[in-house]
C-alpha cells in the first residue's frame, strides 16, 4: 500500500509543472489545502503563490490591488504563501464583517421591519469590505437567516456586483431563498392640486426575491436604492408571510 503511493506521487512529480498546477486550480479551496497535507511535493505544489494568487483575484475581483502584495515583495519560491495568507485572512475577516451585518440588521428589525437607511448602511458595509459573490452566498443566502438580511445580499449582487437577471435568481434557488417576500412601503409628499397639497401619498409593493433578481419591478428597486430622497418621505422594508398575496398596491 506504501509502495503504491509513493508511485503515485512519483508519477505525478514527473509531469511537467504547468500539468500539475492545472490539476491543482481546478479544485476547491478546500480540496486545494486537503491535497497539500498528502506529501512533501504536494504541499509545495498547492500552498504555491500562483495558484492562491489566481483564488484571490477571482473570489474579490473589487478587491483594490492596493491590498495585493506589492510585486517588489513576490519570489517565485515553491513555499512563498503571502496570497494564501491573504486569502484565509479575508475570509476570516469577511466572516465576522457579515456576522456584524446580520447583528445590525437584527438590532434594526425588532418587529421584522427595517427602514430603508439601515438597509443602505448594511449594504455599504459589503461595499466597503468588497465581498465577493462566493462571500454573499456563503454569508448571506442562508434559508434560516431572516429575509431581510437576504435582501442585503440580492441589492448588494444586482447594484455592486452587477449580478442579475437568470444568473442571480437560479443562484436565489439553489440556496432556496428565491420565493422569500418582502413588503416595500414608501410615503411621498401628496401632490400640488390647484393650489391645494394633496394627502401624502403611501405606496406598498409585496415581491419574491425572486422578481427583484430578474429586475420584473423598477418602481421597487428604485425605492431601494434611492431611499428617502426628493419627495420621498420614508420606505419600510417588512417580513410578510408566504400566505400573503403575491402582488398589491395601495394609493391613499
Amino acid at each position: 500500500m506504501h509502495k503504491g503511493r509513493s508511485d503515485s506521487f512519483s508519477i505525478f512529480s514527473s509531469l511537467p509543472e504547468d500539468v500539475v498546477l492545472k490539476i491543482a486550480s481546478l479544485l476547491q479551496v478546500r480540496d486545494l489545502c486537503a491535497l497539500g497535507c498528502c506529501s512533501r511535493f504536494w504541499r509545495e505544489l498547492c500552498f504555491s503563490d500562483c495558484i492562491w494568487e489566481s483564488l484571490v483575484r477571482n473570489r474579490w475581483p473589487l478587491l483594490s490591488s492596493f491590498h495585493f502584495p506589492s510585486s517588489s515583495t513576490l519570489t517565485h519560491s515553491p513555499n512563498f504563501k503571502k496570497w494564501r495568507k491573504l486569502y484565509l485572512d479575508r475570509h476570516v475577516e469577511l466572516g465576522v464583517r457579515a456576522r456584524s451585518v446580520v447583528k445590525f440588521v437584527e438590532a434594526c428589525s425588532p418587529s421584522e421591519s427595517l427602514e430603508v437607511g439601515d438597509h443602505l448602511k448594511a449594504v455599504d458595509t459589503l461595499i466597503g469590505t468588497s465581498f465577493g459573490f462566493e462571500d454573499v452566498q456563503r454569508f448571506l443566502f442562508d434559508p434560516q437567516m431572516n429575509v431581510l438580511i437576504n435582501l442585503v445580499g440580492v441589492h448588494y449582487c444586482l447594484t455592486t456586483l452587477g449580478i442579475r437577471g437568470d444568473n442571480l435568481v437560479e443562484t436565489l434557488r439553489t440556496h432556496e431563498i428565491s420565493d422569500r417576500r418582502v413588503c416595500v412601503r414608501w410615503w411621498k409628499v401628496g401632490r400640488w392640486f390647484y393650489g391645494f397639497r394633496m394627502r401624502d401619498e403611501t405606496h406598498s409593493r409585496w415581491v419574491s426575491l425572486a422578481d427583484l433578481a430578474a429586475e420584473d419591478d423598477e418602481d421597487v428597486l428604485g425605492v431601494l436604492r434611492r431611499g428617502t430622497i426628493h419627495e420621498v418621505l420614508r420606505v419600510q422594508i417588512s417580513v410578510i408571510g408566504r400566505t400573503s398575496t403575491h402582488w398589491s398596491h395601495i394609493l391613499e
